[in-house]
């Protein structure tokens, strides 16, 4: 095969595809630590040092397998889509085929190992976190003599490669805490070629700037949407390039816009729970309200940011003349349903309570820390692509939007972090009566609207049935959403999107699986119906206001605001 068919580089887009899927966009639900997965690796030793009979067979069983990759008779092959192993050279070369080969057997022995042993199946979850870890770590592709396509570039750039990955991972360790980065940075910037949706800053507070967008239409909805962005990561997830800004698409439907920027706490913050943010959400919708002239609003909130937005909603009681309409995204309201996400083998009491010291006694969580962790959840997609593309390739990170409002995390006060960790043993909005804010008892019961719940259907940190138990929550008056991609994704899904499809249904009190049986299956993206869904539930159309703000509150910043560059 000549060089130019040779698939020597992952492609750029290939790998920030991977990556995108599992971006941060972080339920601070979670408490990972370094320790939790030291433990995990501590669980693994003690079950080789106790079990050696199983450890013994699984070794010979290796051994065995080595012995038909030397005879010419294993058939063993990457999974499908496996972009480590791409390169042509895997397939038409013997010695790479033989090593490629040794190592899935030495993978598949090993992952044996754990589930063979009388580990409780929590136990094993943990030590299989451990191995997956372990067996990515140790990959051909990720050294440079065994990677033939880091080879073939080193001959061809006459060694260039290898200095250029050399810098890079220099830069990394004295910019990037030593990770690979993901994306090029230079790439982007905030206002200029990311949150660039016109529009002003109409309320500031000490944990929130509210922005009003600028109308598009000469005619409006009178019945805004509010957006509650997750406190961990910057709100213009929801407002990257124009071509997949929700926000765009939301105001050329005619519906008026407002959106929180959380401001990035510092340590100074510890204090600041659950009752602050709802504090301070009441006020901006109450800003939201004056400045559209609507009775009331429709909310929408997404990951914590959902369940930030259903605590405020459910303490305006059986009066909730605030918020006519709820829409939910990639949200866990149970915490019991969390099992099965990238999380689930860690979340332990014993976890989360060390996970609570460790924030009250540093002030804060830093959302760099939980992003480097994370990334050890998917490290093929996350650090190893990476580890390949800049340094053994010696090329530059891919410029993408998404990785770029990935990396700009930010932090949780303790208390707040605290808070959330404790819905996992009050689980307050299945549990009336377990949670007070602001002196206002939550009671699920209490509060009926109109709600839209979405899902994704490959979300490992929001798990749909664990959404759809979401919807149930919410009530009867709930349409259910499955969107046929990941948890950010999901959520960016404009009708650009040709791969686009979803499931829709009204909430299935009989499960998820249920819904299934029964939902209509749709191309094409949900952004359209749930468009329909808000133009119904919106009021009248009045006429778009020729100003921003109002005379009591005016204009403060244009958009983006300030909030966002903390």
């Amino acid at each position: 095969m000549n060089a130019e068919n040779r698939q020597q580089v992952p492609p750029a887009e290939g790998i920030s595809e991977d990556a995108s899927r599992n971006t941060l966009a972080l339920n601070p639900l979670v408490g990972l630590r370094s320790e939790d997965l030291l433990e995990s690796a501590g669980v693994l030793f003690k079950a080789v040092v106790n079990e050696p009979k199983v450890a013994a067979e699984q070794w010979l069983s290796f051994l065995g397998e080595l012995g038909s990759i030397a005879a010419g008779k294993s058939e063993r092959a990457p999974r499908t889509g496996d972009r480590r192993f791409s390169d042509a050279s895997w397939k038409e070369s013997s010695l790479h085929g033989g090593l490629l080969k040794a190592y899935l057997a030495w993978g598949d022995a090993v992952s044996g190992f754990v589930d063979k042993t009388s580990l409780s199946d929590i136990d094993k979850a943990r030590a299989h976190l451990v191995t997956e870890i372990l067996i990515d770590a140790v990959a051909p592709t990720n050294a440079m003599l065994t990677n033939p396509a880091a080879m073939r570039k080193f001959v061809d750039t006459g060694g260039r490669s290898v200095w250029q990955g050399l810098k890079n991972y220099v830069d990394d360790l004295t910019r990037n805490g030593g990770m690979p980065s993901m994306v090029d940075r230079s790439a982007f910037k905030v206002g200029e070629n990311l949150a660039t949706t016109p529009g002003a800053v109409v309320l500031r507070n000490e944990l929130l700037e509210l922005i009003q967008y600028t109308p598009t239409t000469s005619k409006v909805w009178k019945r805004p949407l509010v957006i509650t962005p997750p406190q961990i990561n910057k709100y213009y997830a929801l407002d990257l390039s124009p071509d997949k800004s929700m926000v765009r698409f939301l105001l050329e439907s005619g519906i008026q816009v407002f959106c929180v920027s959380w401001r990035n706490p510092t340590a100074a913050d510890r204090d600041l729970g659950l009752d602050s943010y709802v504090a301070a959400l009441d006020e901006a919708v109450d800003v939201a309200r004056e400045v559209s002239g609507s009775d009331d609003i429709s909310m929408m909130g997404s990951c914590s940011g959902g369940i930030t937005s259903t605590a405020y909603f459910a303490t305006l009681g059986n009066a909730a003349e605030k918020i006519r309409n709820m829409v939910l995204a990639v949200c866990l309201l149970d915490p019991n349903t969390a099992d099965e996400s990238a999380f689930g083998c860690l979340m332990t009491p014993d976890t989360m309570r060390a996970a609570k010291e460790t924030s009250r006694l540093r002030g804060l969580v830093d959302g760099h820390e939980l992003a480097r962790m994370f990334a050890w959840m998917r490290p093929n997609d996350l650090i190893w692509n990476y580890w390949v593309n800049n340094y053994l390739l010696g090329n530059q990170p891919p410029a993408f939007d998404i990785l770029y409002w990935n990396a700009d995390t930010t932090r949780l006060p303790a208390r707040l972090h605290g808070d959330y960790l404790d819905l996992y043993f009050t689980n307050p909005f299945v549990n009336a009566g377990k949670l007070t804010l602001n002196g206002r008892t939550i009671d699920m019961g209490e509060v009926k609207a109109d709600c839209y719940v979405v899902a994704g259907v490959t979300d490992h940190i929001t798990p749909w049935k664990g959404v759809h138990r979401t919807a149930q929550i919410m009530g009867a008056n709930t349409t259910f959403v499955l969107s046929n991609s990941g948890h950010l994704q999901s959520l960016l899904n404009p009708p650009t999107n040709p791969k686009a499809s979803f499931m829709i249904g009204s909430v299935n009190p009989a499960g998820p699986e249920a819904f299934l049986a029964a939902c209509e299956k749709r191309k094409g993206s949900w952004w359209l119906d749930w468009r329909d869904w808000l133009h119904a539930r919106s009021g009248d159309e009045v006429d778009a206001p020729a100003s921003l703000g109002s005379g009591r509150h005016p204009v403060l910043a244009p958009a983006p605001g300030t909030y966002v560059f903390e």
